[in-house]
């Protein structure tokens, strides 16, 4: 996705606090993830990166399985080699015709790609001056594509903090949470499925934390 197109004096309104930054920063390695295969030097860093300890006395379930998820991540990273990583992204996502997983929002919410859910996803896009990168041939509902959208936002320092809020908000409501739980399903039930049903188990439960956020009030 491309970021909005910079303005003249576009001052920076509010900074992105450590918690947002740490959000971009999970929303950017979906992304990666589940746009390509990952490569030696993200393994290697993955697989350096385990061992998620939660210092919080009471931690929520939903914070407990995100550690475990995390950690089982890198676990699978320092097990994983990048031609391995790369045979399994290619039988899952790649092939002629409908690949095994599908990760397009319109598949989940309308049962075929390039349906309605998309072309409200373009609207809100650009409504938010965003667009698809030139020369990207995908559909702006890949989950990649979404997340990077989040990731965006996120960071977006030229809207106010509170702005920004309600842009995530109403962005991964409308465009994320209402079919990543299909997607992580299929991944889940995938036979191929070996790293990537970490993966699967790192997005869901990394994005079941944003969905319970919104139900906290401000």
């Amino acid at each position: 996705m491309n970021a909005p197109t910079p303005q003249t004096l576009a001052f920076v309104r509010d900074p992105v606090s450590d918690e947002d930054t740490a959000r971009a920063n999970h929303y950017a390695l979906l992304s990666r993830l589940l746009h390509a295969a990952p490569d030696a030097s993200l393994l290697g860093m993955l697989a350096a990166s385990g061992d998620w300890q939660i210092d919080d006395d009471a931690p929520s379930a939903e914070a407990v399985l995100m550690a475990q998820a995390w950690n089982g991540l890198c676990a699978a990273s320092a097990a994983m080699d990048p031609a391995a990583a790369q045979d399994e992204f290619d039988a899952l996502f790649g092939g002629v015709g409908r690949p095994e997983i599908v990760v397009f929002g319109s598949f989940y919410l309308a049962g075929f790609v390039n349906e309605k859910p998309l072309v409200k996803l373009r609207d809100d896009l650009a409504a938010l001056g965003l667009a698809r990168t030139q020369g990207e041939s995908l559909p702006e509902d890949h989950i990649a594509a979404v997340c990077d959208v989040m990731r965006l936002l996120l960071t977006d320092t030229t809207r106010s903090a509170a702005e920004r809020a309600q842009a995530q908000d109403r962005f991964f409501a409308t465009h994320i949470q209402p079919w990543y739980g299909a997607l992580c399903d299929a991944l889940d039930a995938a036979a191929g499925a070996n790293f990537y049903r970490r993966v699967s188990q790192y997005a869901r439960s990394f994005l079941d934390v944003e969905a319970a956020a919104l139900t906290i009030d401000p």
